[in-house]
């Protein structure tokens, strides 16, 4: 899962890096945004039922709907 702040919403890591990285020479760095990877290993009987559960998960409680977006990958363990 990918997480990021929704367009709008103060980003003050993403503010404090890019600030950071023009402090350190970095020139032409604009709107720096930062989220979270979540990564997790789950037993499913197919990609469907998978993205089902991840996206139950995300709605529940990793994510914040609110104010964050989300996106999720599902790759084949085999």
């Amino acid at each position: 899962m990918r997480i990021t702040p929704r367009p709008g919403i103060l980003d003050p890591e993403g503010e404090t890096i890019g600030r950071a990285l023009g402090t350190l020479g970095y020139q032409g760095v604009e709107s720096v945004r930062a989220g979270r990877l979540i990564s997790m290993r789950i037993e499913a009987d197919d990609e469907a039922s998978a993205r089902d559960s991840v996206e139950g998960m995300c709605q529940q409680l990793i994510a914040n709907p609110i104010i964050e977006d989300y996106s999720i990958l599902i790759e084949d363990a085999e």
